[in-house]
């Protein structure tokens, strides 16, 4: 039977049917798995199943390597270096499919709370300091009719923009590094800056890592409407954190709202005083029939390399 370490503790049916076929290793712990962890686990498991914050770096691929498959818990893999991967003889793979609705519906979550300050209103009843209504009490912004800008098309930012479109009238568009045909109403525009400079909110739905790290800096930023609202379901390290904070400081831009971080779980003491900020501790799957879903798919992809086959989901 092969030992199979999974790095987190997952919900109860993927750990029954991963256990009716492997010998399974299931941390405890909630914090990822260092370069030095990751280097011991690769060299002690057949197969494992990683996810968000285990680092699985280049130097974590030296040494005596018994492993040879990580089935990512995701569909980001920016904490896998796939390139030492694969020189390392130890295959791949994400869960894409199972991500996208419930991350687009968090998209919407957020936008939104941060346009109408759901969460400062909330916390304004909370707090025991809500004087009753009145015309122009906590004034947002509209959302119905406002333009929609989502960087990167993918099936997540596709999602995002479906619901916008369809469901509050908003007109799309959207910035790819590569020419991107859509079966929605949406228009692409040629440049980041573009896009941050026309759009009313701006929703980012690239892949973390590689050339998207800092994508969003304090140029991308300076060029947002003062109106403007900022979305982040994507990764924490595509945006320049510290820049995303002295806009809303300075109110150069109107609110953000995230759901994803730079460092998580730490959120920085600035960006945690912001009133125009919701912020999230990374929900988008948070479902438990999604986190199923996914689960299973890691497991499959397993079961498939265990039997020789192409990996389903192979990155």
């Amino acid at each position: 039977m092969k030992k199979l370490l999974i790095t987190r503790v997952l919900p109860a049916a993927n750990l029954d049917a991963a256990r009716s076929r492997y010998d399974v290793t299931v941390r405890a712990e909630t914090d990822g798995l260092t370069v030095a962890e990751a280097k011991d686990a690769l060299a002690n498991y057949d197969a494992i199943l990683p996810t968000l914050g285990d680092q699985f770096v280049k130097d974590a691929f030296t040494g005596d390597i018994r492993c040879g498959v990580l089935a990512n818990f995701g569909v980001g893999y920016n904490h896998i270096d796939v390139e030492a991967a694969r020189a390392a003889g130890v295959q791949v793979s994400n869960t894409p499919d199972t991500v996208t609705d419930a991350t687009a519906d968090i998209g919407m979550t957020l936008i939104l709370s941060t346009c109408r300050r759901a969460g400062e209103g909330e916390r304004l009843v909370r707090a025991g300091e809500w004087a009753g209504w009145t015309p122009t009490q906590m004034l947002g912004t509209h959302v119905t009719g406002k333009t929609v800008g989502i960087v990167g098309m993918g099936r997540i930012g596709q999602a995002v923009a479906r619901r916008c479109h369809y469901g509050f009238d908003m007109p799309v568009l959207f910035f790819n590094r590569s020419r991107k045909d859509v079966d929605l109403p949406a228009r692409q525009v040629d440049s980041l800056t573009a896009l941050m400079g026309q759009a009313d909110i701006i929703v980012v739905t690239v892949p973390g890592g590689g050339a998207n790290t800092r994508l969003i800096d304090a140029a991308a930023l300076t060029a947002m409407k003062p109106t403007g609202i900022f979305i982040n379901i994507a990764r924490g390290d595509v945006v320049d954190e510290d820049a995303l904070i002295d806009a809303l400081e300075t109110r150069q831009i109107a609110g953000a709202g995230l759901d994803v971080f730079a460092k998580e779980p730490y959120v920085p003491p600035r960006l945690r005083a912001l009133e125009n900020a919701v912020l999230l501790p990374h929900l988008g799957t948070a479902a438990l029939e999604v986190r199923a879903a996914m689960g299973q798919m890691a497991l499959d992809n397993i079961i498939a390399w265990e039997e020789g086959r192409p990996l389903p989901q192979a990155v």
